[in-house]
């Protein structure tokens, strides 16, 4: 049984991670060179969801999570709540549900044929009329041709959820230390990590986890080993606050297109939802430029045009920020959990992309079974860094490109 693991990365599935192993009685150290939930958690719109994903391990990953939220916040509110029964801030957890629709004819049939498909693989999608679909959400543009609800999408606050998770693991002993930066592997005499070298020092441990997101890739590399996780960027518009006009989150059919395209060309989609706050969020973007986070104009224009064609009442709202980050993309579009194959002691938890908010907690199960040896609560196979997908990404990046 391994009895103590060090963490690599602060955001929410290395978060999760670390509560989950400290609630089970392992010992945790969480590493991360800059503040808590500062990265990829704290640029989302912390959605929890079923709706775009077709059928499959990551879909199977995401309903299985899926249950697993209503019961974690309930947990946090009890634990987290002061000596004198002050709350921890809300996770404005909300059940709020998704209606994903088709803004043309020949989108359509593709987006109910979709549906269809979830369906049998035990997905709630409920296929309804416009009229029904104007019910939901008054304020929609009539002039949509189809649409499909799913009434168990959810959001969340990702960085107070983060924040929560920390929190949690805290008092079961885990320790976070922020402004440490990870700089290699120490390495016992079979080769087996054993260990982190840092710029604070070394910190010895049973097992090292690199839960950094996008930034995977790089500590991968300063440990001597190739992780194809690459920064796949995306942009959010975020109104001023107004009376609540949007019930759901809702998009249009081609964000699923979007999500498992492997261009790194500009694509933008139709993505639109309010806040607790009374903000509304517009998305979203996808494309791979690097780290560059410089503002992008044309992608701003492009977000926002689209977002009119669901809610045309947004051309009188007000654009308070925008704000960019970078999804931890896959080249097969699967996360990677559990140990890596060719270096004994060393695991991953990394390349969600966009769904790592609803999938942190899963992911977490599914890292402590593999650790402890314990039977996974779901399949792990799929997620496995020696997946057949995987192969030729893992090669020398010479090698690859030949």
């Amino acid at each position: 049984m391994i009895t103590d693991v060090v963490i690599v990365g602060a955001g929410i599935v290395g978060a999760a991670c670390a509560r989950a192993l400290a609630m089970a009685g392992v010992g945790v150290t969480v590493l991360e060179r800059g503040a808590a939930a500062s990265g990829t958690s704290a640029k989302g719109e912390g959605n929890l969801l079923v709706s775009d994903k077709g059928p499959g391990a990551e879909l199977d990953l995401a309903v299985y999570a899926s249950s697993l939220w209503p019961a974690l916040v309930a947990e946090l509110a009890d634990e987290l709540a002061d000596e004198r029964g002050a709350a921890f801030p809300s996770l404005e957890y909300e059940r709020k549900g998704g209606l994903v629709v088709a803004t043309t004819d020949a989108g359509a049939e593709p987006l109910l044929a979709f549906a269809a498909t979830q369906r049998v693989a035990g997905v709630d999608a409920r296929a309804v009329s416009v009229a029904d679909a104007l019910a939901l959400e008054p304020w929609l543009n009539p002039a949509i041709t189809a649409a499909v609800h799913y009434p168990d999408d959810a959001q969340v606050q990702p960085v107070i959820a983060t924040e929560a998770l920390l929190a949690s693991a805290r008092r079961h002993g885990a320790i976070v230390r922020t402004g440490v930066t990870v700089t290699g592997a120490m390495r016992d005499a079979d080769g087996r990590v054993s260990g982190v070298t840092t710029d604070a020092g070394d910190v010895a441990a049973g097992a090292v986890l690199i839960a950094a997101g996008p930034w995977s890739g790089e500590v991968a590399g300063a440990m001597g080993v190739r992780l194809p996780v690459k920064p796949r960027r995306g942009m959010v518009l975020v109104t001023t606050r107004m009376p609540h006009r949007v019930f759901h989150k809702v998009y249009d059919g081609d964000y699923f297109g979007a999500t498992q395209s492997s261009d790194a060309a500009l694509q933008t989609s139709s993505v639109v939802e309010s806040t607790a706050a009374g903000t509304v969020l517009l998305g979203s973007s996808r494309e791979q430029v690097g780290f560059d986070e410089r503002l992008r104009v044309d992608v701003i224009r492009e977000v926002a045009g689209k977002a009119l064609r669901l809610f045309p009442f947004l051309a009188g709202a007000s654009i308070m920020r925008t704000y960019g980050g970078f999804r931890p993309f896959m080249p097969d579009h699967l996360p990677v959990i559990g140990e890596d194959h060719r270096v004994p002691g060393l695991w991953h938890a990394s390349g969600h992309e966009g769904a790592g908010i609803g999938l942190s907690l899963a992911t977490a199960e599914l890292l402590v079974a593999g650790l402890l040896g314990t039977p996974s609560p779901i399949d792990a196979a799929p997620f496995g860094l020696d997946r057949a997908s995987l192969a030729p990404h893992l090669l020398p990046e010479t090698e690859e490109a030949a």
